[in-house]
Formats: C-alpha cells, structure tokens, sequence
C-alpha cells in the first residue's frame, strides 16, 4: 500500500525486505576526541533555498555562531554521505529518516582529497585527477537532486583541513541527536570515523554505522573465520555465503532540512572552481557520475537476460573503447552510486528465469563476491597497501628507475598497446579490466621490474573507480607479490591486443600520430621500413618513441629476478614446528566500539 505521510515509504513491487539487522562499524584503530572546534565551513546546497519559519537570516560564515532555535536533540539527526552517494538501498539514510522531525543530509569536501598540486603529472589533486573529481561532483549534483524531489537537499560542508572536526562542529551547532553513516573499513576512514564516535559519545548522541558499500562487513567474515583473514576467494565465498537483501523502500517525502543557523548556502562547485588552472582541453571522461547514471546503465546491462546468464570474466575485448565489453559500473559501485547488494540481487533475480547461467568466480555475481574478497583480505592484513610489514606480500628487490617508470605513466614506452592504455586512463580515467593487467604486468614482472607501488599509485589518482582494497589487492596478484604466483606467464605488450584488435583501431583512436600506420606495424612501428614510417607520417625515434626494453630480453630477465625472489622468500617463510605455513600473518581482535556504535536493528 502507497503511503503518502511524511517519513514513510511505499514498497516497490519487485524490491526485497529489509534483513533483521545490520552490523555495526567495527574498529580498533586509535584516535584523538574531536575538540568541538568552533565552525570552520561553509554549507552548500544547490539552490539558494528560502529560510524555515524561525531560521536565523544570517548567510555570513560566522567567526562564531549560536546553535539553532532550542529542538529536542532525538528529533534532530544528520546522515552523513561519504561514499554511498545515493537514495535507493541507504540503511544508514532510512535509519536517519525514522522517528526524526528534521534531517540533516551531508557531504563534506576533504581537501586531503581535492586541494589543488600544481605538481602533479596531470591537473587535479595529489590524490585525484580531474575525472574522477568531476564524477564525484557530477554524483553529488544528482544526490542533492534526488533529495530535492524527496523535500530535502544536500548541505555540502567544505573542510579548510580536518574533516572529523568539521562534522564534529555540525553536531554541535545543529544540536543533532543522531549521526548515521555508512561504514567503511579503508584505515584513513576508519581513523577519521573514530574521531567523529568518540565526539559524539562524549555529547551523549546515537550514533549507527550500518553496513552497505559492500555485501559482507569484512569484519564478520573474519570472525567466522577464526579471526583470520580468508586468503584465497574460494575459501572466501564458502564462509561468506548469500549477502543480506537490500533495503530497497521509495520514499515519498523525508523530513525537512533543520535551522542550519549561520551557515553560508553555497552552490556545489563546479570542477572548473577547484583551482585546478585550464583544463578546458582535458577531454570528458565519457562517463558521468550519479546514482541517476548508475541506475540506468545497471537496467541498460541486464536488459539482456541471455548475456547476463553467460558472462565470463576472463571473455571480453579490451580494445573495446567506444562500447566497452563490460557493465562500466565499478565507479558508480566506488562512489556507492550503486548498491552492490541491490544489484547482487537483480542479477540472481535473472538467474532463477535462466536454464542455465554462469557461477564465481567469473560470472557476474563473482565479480562483487571478488570485491568483497579484496575488502575482507585489506581490513584484516596490516600494512596490505605497501610491501615492507605486509606478510602475505613477496618481498622483491624491484628495480628503482625513475625514467622507465615516467615512460610507462606517461604512455611513451614505444608499445602502441601499452601506451594507448595510459593515454585512455589518463583522459578517460577508465580501461577495460584486461588493459589494466597488461600495463600492470609490463610494469612490473614483465617487462620493467618497477614496483607495485608505484604503479598502484598512478591507478590511485586517475582511475575514477579507483578504490583502495581492490586497487592495492589487484596489483598485489597482477605483479605476482600475493594471491597469484604463476610469475612466467605474461602478458605479451605486442600480441595480447593484436589478438582482439589486429587493425590497431584502440592504438589510433589514442595515439593519433599512428592512425597511419599500417596494420602490419601497428603494434610493432619500429619494425615499419622507413619508407612505410615516412608515408604514415610517423618517424620512429621522432613522432614516436622507440621501444624502451626489448621485450624478448627484458621478459626473461624479469623472469629470472622473480624465481630469484621466490627462492629467497621461501628460506624467509620456512613455518616454525608445528604451524602451517599457510596460516594468516596475525589474528586481529575484531569488537564492536562498545556503546559508541550501536548496531542497527531494522523493523520488517
């Protein structure tokens, strides 16, 4: 039955109930109490929206501001957006919503995040290109529009530095009574998130931290695994078994907007207003963010029920560019665009009508159940983002050479193919899957011997579904460091994309001074006669650069250099008597943040 009164919902005929409850954020990272800092941010919302009756009618950034007209605090809750910029299947947003008479939907801009680097390779922050910054803009546009339909908005805080001390200060001058947020297991989240709970305990508000960026709180699969990490995904999936359904209710009307007191309204910022100098040459990444977009593209990939049932991971064309041969919805499952359970179980909703269907670790569904394989391993290993202190890591002596390294970023190596990936994933902040293993493998154990790091750093900043747990997780197996071993095969920087692509279609599209050359060079161009080199316009060594190893040899050596490594880990890890070498590097004591998080119970 549709419901029309405010703070209740009308069910969607085909959505799922709520599961009984959800976990609460489970951490043990220390951290300071916030200071309740006196403001220090501006609050934008979309439109310059008129006051409430009683508001105050500054719109100043006040050196100091009095707290909101006297409200009972339990009326009064904030849900607070990080990632999980959406409506649909949000506990933490229906958790905020019930029982409260005003509600405080926020973002807050981390400058740890956007503040300009006029150093960096490429325009954007330190840790963030323009493409991704524009989809997190574009993402947050369309929540603010989503919530304006709702009789809401979103207020975007803008941090001058920490961003615990900013929401600390909005609890206080709001008066809130209850802070609800998504959970998120990433050591910088979880060091911040500690600040804002041990705040907000203090000041005696509820705070509720459900689970919902991925299927599983890493931390439960953890303790039914004896308070180890599971280290391969098949023993993963076993201990995980069918995630919780999803909390799919519409929501005709959510409570208004409270006082924001003194607080300055302020448009979302457009990326051209970040400081970022002229970027009106940087190309638009074909993608645009928002729950809006993630939803239709989600319907548009299952519209074909057939390729849904036999999607195969390993299968598809990476040379694809102006259709890509995949769903192109990992951005919208980083930013929380999209529900990774909502769509978990629309894909098991096509696989009940199918005769037949595929099954993890390549179908469809084993693709979210690989992501959440990543996010379990990375909160339970210390130090899983770097080599050194990371126990299930190989510990290599990789190569320290900066000018190999700046080819390969760059997209100068002299390898149509390699290069053709870079240049994608700097303009468009995105490449097919088995593109990112290529460049991945060339850099490290194929043909550079560069470190991981270095790579996982590049993909960090640029790619817009850059995400901390896979990221660090895939570069650990793609340069044969953990979780994959088979360091002798490797991917060919000539063949592997003349296999998909023999015309070299991709290759001309991104390097444009080889659209001429023939198909027979396109892959290999200082192979080309110079006459052929002379007609194509492109002189090798000039237009072009040369190829900075020759494959053939650099391959072998890299070869050599990982069996070399291997046999010297091996003496490393010799178990002590009586212990299985197999076992995880240390239990970690996984417990609830006793009466400053509590776990959200849901009511059916």
């Amino acid at each position: 039955m549709n419901k029309n009164r405010r703070g209740q919902s009308r069910r969607h005929p085909l959505r799922l109930p709520l599961p009984a409850q959800n976990s609460a954020v489970r951490s043990q990272i220390n951290g300071s109490h916030c200071s309740s800092p006196p403001p220090h941010c501006q609050v934008a919302s979309c439109l310059q929206l008129p006051q409430f009756a009683g508001a105050h009618t500054r719109v100043t950034t006040p050196k100091s501001t009095n707290p909101p007209p006297a409200m009972d605090a339990a009326t009064a809750a904030m849900v607070w957006f990080r990632k999980g910029l959406r409506v649909h299947d949000n506990p933490a947003l229906d958790a905020a919503r019930r029982g409260a008479v005003r509600l405080y939907p926020v973002f807050v801009l981390d400058p740890r995040y956007l503040r300009p680097e006029p150093a960096a390779p490429s325009p954007g922050s330190a840790r963030a290109g323009v493409a991704r910054v524009r989809f997190l803009l574009e993402s947050l546009s369309d929540l603010d529009a989503r919530l304006r339909s709702l009789g809401s908005r979103l207020l975007l805080l803008r941090a001058r530095d920490d961003v615990a001390d900013t929401v600390c200060a909005a609890l206080k001058d709001w008066n809130i009574g209850k802070l609800c947020f998504e959970s998120d297991t990433e050591p910088y989240a979880l060091a911040r998130d500690k600040k804002v709970m041990d705040f907000a305990a203090a000041s005696g508000i509820d705070v509720l931290s459900p689970t919902s960026h991925t299927l599983f709180h890493p931390a439960e699969i953890i303790e039914k695994n004896g308070g180890r990490p599971p280290l391969t995904y098949q023993s993963f999936v076993a201990i995980a078994g069918h995630p919780p359904e999803p909390v799919m209710e519409e929501y005709s009307e959510l409570p208004p907007v409270g006082d924001t007191g003194g607080y300055e309204l302020l448009p979302v910022p457009e990326v051209e207003e970040l400081g970022y100098g002229d970027i009106s040459q940087e190309e638009l990444s074909p993608f645009r963010g928002g729950e809006t977009e993630a939803l239709k593209r989600m319907r548009e990939s299952l519209q074909d029920k057939e390729w849904v049932a036999r999607f195969e991971k390993p299968n598809g064309d990476p040379s694809a560019f102006l259709k890509p041969a995949t769903t192109v919805l990992s951005p919208y499952l980083k930013f929380g665009c999209l529900s990774s359970r909502y769509f978990y179980h629309c894909i098991q909703e096509i696989y009940r009508s199918a005769k037949k269907h595929t099954n993890p670790p390549v179908s469809l569904t084993g693709q979210l159940l690989w992501r959440d394989f990543f996010y379990t391993v990375s909160f339970g290993t210390p130090n899983f983002d770097q080599m050194r202190g990371n126990k299930i890591c190989k510990q290599i002596s990789w190569t320290e050479n900066e000018e190999l390294f700046l080819a390969w970023r760059d997209g100068r190596t002299g390898y149509p193919w390699i290069d053709a990936i870079m240049i994608q994933l700097r303009r468009w902040g995105w490449m097919h899957h088995l593109a990112r293993h290529s460049v991945a493998c060339f850099l490290t154990r194929g043909d550079l011997f560069v470190h991981w790091e270095k790579g996982r750093d590049v993909f960090e900043r640029l790619l817009i579904d850059s995400d901390w747990s896979i990221n660090n997780g895939n570069w650990l197996w793609l340069s044969c460091s953990s979780f994959f071993h088979q360091y002798h095969r490797i991917y060919s920087p000539i063949s592997f994309g003349k296999k998909y692509d023999p015309n070299g279609n991709y290759i001309r599209h991104f390097i444009p001074v080889l659209k001429d050359m023939p198909k027979e060079y396109i892959y290999e161009p200082w192979t080309a006669p110079l006459s052929i080199q002379k007609k194509a316009k492109c002189i090798v060594g000039k237009d072009y650069p040369k190829p900075v190893v020759d494959h053939e040899t650099a391959s072998k050596e890299c070869r050599k250099r990982m069996g070399e490594a291997y046999a010297s880990n091996r003496l490393d890890e010799k178990p002590a008597k009586g212990k299985s070498s197999n076992s995880s590097p240390r239990k970690r004591q996984l417990t609830p943040n006793s009466a400053k998080t509590k776990q959200l119970k849901r009511s059916s």
